[in-house]
């Protein structure tokens, strides 16, 4: 267990962060900005115009907030995440932003944890938010091929998605899965917590969306466990839409009527399966550079001042 993972510690951390001299955080952006200069340029440029899919300038629209009126509201990780970034912009300087896993696209462009994989998404601006969550990672120590046979998963079944495959495959000799949350009727399909450690004696894990992308995911793809999962319908700072079947997952039918069958297949096919889970611990490693993270932060922020007209914006 990391420190961060204590609540106490890290609120008390993150809160008295917040109440440091601006000393501080003009340190943090020399720091920032000095890495800029000699990262590497096709990967920062190329991650900025995934998560910031347009280059057209807008009017600051009437919801967006200033630096200086931003305080915490719903949700006191996301407010966490984006002031850590807001200290380095001058108190005028205005974003729009929407907290929680909602993921609907405005008409105006927005800072949002999560979007819609397909259609018209450019308003919807990812950003790393809600991190302590979903940013974490495993040292898997367990070979793929001294693993059990088996498929595991545990979580809140509330969708058709989640609730209609722990009914199906409870019982399945080929997995372990169960929902976490009680019903008002005993139900043979709800069973007991797992811990990381537990899921991770697993060759197969299940990775199923629940409000927006599902929260094991990230982890998943750092272990040596092989990830099982539909294909995705949205997408966080993680870029979950550049993430392709047979390449970094294997992919599943929605309603997972061949998912006996691809348990089969990589029980028996032990190279491909770990051919699978190389790439999507590469695709991982993509996000494991704190100082490539936190330009990015600062660079979709920078973007949006610029494309929103608003002059002089960095306070240092």
């Amino acid at each position: 267990m990391k420190l961060d993972d204590i609540n106490l510690i890290y609120y008390a951390k993150n809160f008295g962060r917040n109440a440091l001299p601006e000393i501080f955080f003009k340190k943090v952006f020399k720091s920032i900005k000095e890495y800029e200069a000699v990262c590497d340029k096709e990967e920062l440029n190329a991650r900025l115009a995934y998560y910031f899919k347009s280059d057209e300038t807008f009017e600051v629209p009437e919801e967006a907030v200033a630096v200086k009126d931003f305080k915490k509201t719903i949700s006191t990780t996301y407010f966490f995440d984006l002031k850590e970034f807001l200290h380095f912009f001058k108190s005028p300087i205005k974003f729009a932003f929407h907290f929680g896993d909602e993921t609907h696209v405005n008409s105006y462009p927005t800072l949002f944890k999560a979007r819609p994989i397909n259609g018209d998404n450019a308003n919807s601006i990812l950003f790393k938010l809600n991190k302590r969550r979903h940013f974490k990672w495993v040292n898997d120590n367990l070979k793929f091929t001294d693993k059990k046979s088996k498929m595991v998963w545990r979580g809140k079944a509330w969708h058709a998605l989640r609730t209609d495959f722990v009914k199906k495959f409870y019982n399945n000799p080929l997995c372990n899965v169960g929902q976490v949350n009680k019903l008002k009727e005993d139900k043979p399909w709800v069973k007991g917590f797992l811990t990381l450690e537990e899921q991770l004696k697993y060759k197969f894990i299940f990775c199923p969306e629940g409000n927006d992308v599902a929260t094991n995911l990230k982890w998943v793809l750092s272990s040596n466990s092989l990830c099982i999962m539909p294909k995705p319908n949205y997408e966080t700072w993680f870029m979950e839409g550049t993430l392709v079947a047979g390449v970094h997952y294997v992919e599943v039918e929605a309603d997972c009527s061949n998912l006996e069958e691809k348990l089969e297949y990589y029980s028996k096919n032990d190279g491909k399966a770990q051919i699978i889970i190389d790439n999507a611990n590469k695709h991982v490693k993509r996000f494991q550079n704190k100082k490539m993270e936190d330009l990015l932060c600062l660079k979709v922020l920078e973007k949006y001042a610029v494309l929103s007209n608003q002059k002089d914006y960095f306070k240092f």
